[in-house]
């Protein structure tokens, strides 16, 4: 049995939309079987189907056809349409899969352009494969791509609403062109950003983190409980706070000892849902093989 264990991400970290992503410790896990005569998806989501037609196995077939089935057991802590990276864990899985099962030798930089082709931008496919946390840019022919540091004891608090939030959606929310200034001074807040964190600059850091000017402020009608929680988190010494890839999930960095006596003040948030803490996964995508 093969075991590939892919982590959640999460995407557009304050400034940083469609570039700067990072792994956090909850996992979808692919585990590949006995060979069969067709596809078996073994899984306990109710609207997906089992079949062929799985994402992951249709990921696997956008490398090769020349593969053999197999029963497959899927596993997953990552919410789906929550904007914390189901769809890219369960795409590396399959394009994975594919390379080892059909001897494709593909390498890790390889895998990565080719997930971030099929996804359109590389912010959530790149920690995932990597770990860590990522600034990535695709300009169609090439992924780049960066590591940046986050210190051990930074606490992710991650609210989930119980409603989910498809991705077509949040973009729809999304204007077509952008005002050319304030295009400018969301670069300017993401590049101060970028080198704040490459410098432990945390002072600088938790002043731009909630400065997007991107996507946040067109979204506030789909994520009302965004400024609920940005209001709560700001009564605490946090780093910051900032809605998780297209939403409705909502992050708020921390250290450890803030963010355990920050969780007992988001249980009473008007919008209904669950509240996690994580760690930063900084082993990303993995493949072990068990008897």
């Amino acid at each position: 049995m093969i075991k590939i264990k892919v982590p959640a991400t999460s995407a557009n970290i304050g400034p940083g939309f469609d570039s700067l992503g990072l792994a956090l410790d909850l996992f979808l896990t692919l585990e590949i079987h006995e060979a069969t005569t067709t596809w078996q998806v073994i899984h306990e989501e109710p609207d997906l189907p089992h079949d062929i037609t799985h994402f992951i196995v249709q990921a696997a077939l956008t490398l090769t056809s020349n593969m053999q089935p197999h029963r497959l057991v899927v596993k997953s802590d990552i919410p789906l349409a929550r904007g914390l990276g189901s769809s890219s864990a369960a795409l590396l899985a399959g394009l994975t899969m594919a390379n080892i099962l059909a001897d494709l030798n593909l390498s890790p930089k390889e895998i990565l352009k080719q997930a971030t082709m099929l996804e359109g931008h590389p912010d959530n496919v790149a920690p995932a494969l990597l770990g860590g946390a990522i600034s990535a840019y695709y300009d169609g022919h090439q992924v780049y791509n960066s590591s940046f540091h986050i210190p051990e004891n930074i606490i992710f608090t991650v609210f989930i609403p119980d409603y989910e939030l498809k991705t077509a959606e949040a973009r729809n929310a999304l204007p077509d062109d952008f005002p050319f200034k304030k295009s400018i001074a969301g670069s300017a807040i993401s590049n101060t950003l970028i080198a704040a964190l490459a410098n432990d600059d945390w002072q600088t850091a938790k002043q731009l983190i909630e400065k997007d000017q991107f996507h946040e402020q067109q979204r506030h009608h789909l994520v009302p409980h965004l400024l609920e929680i940005r209001h709560i988190a700001h009564q605490y010494d946090v780093l910051g706070t900032y809605l998780s890839g297209a939403g409705p999930t909502v992050i708020i960095m921390a250290p450890e000892n803030e963010a355990k006596i920050l969780l007992p003040a988001l249980t009473h948030l008007t919008t209904s849902g669950r509240t996690i803490q994580c760690h930063l996964n900084r082993s990303g995508l993995t493949i072990t093989k068990e008897e």
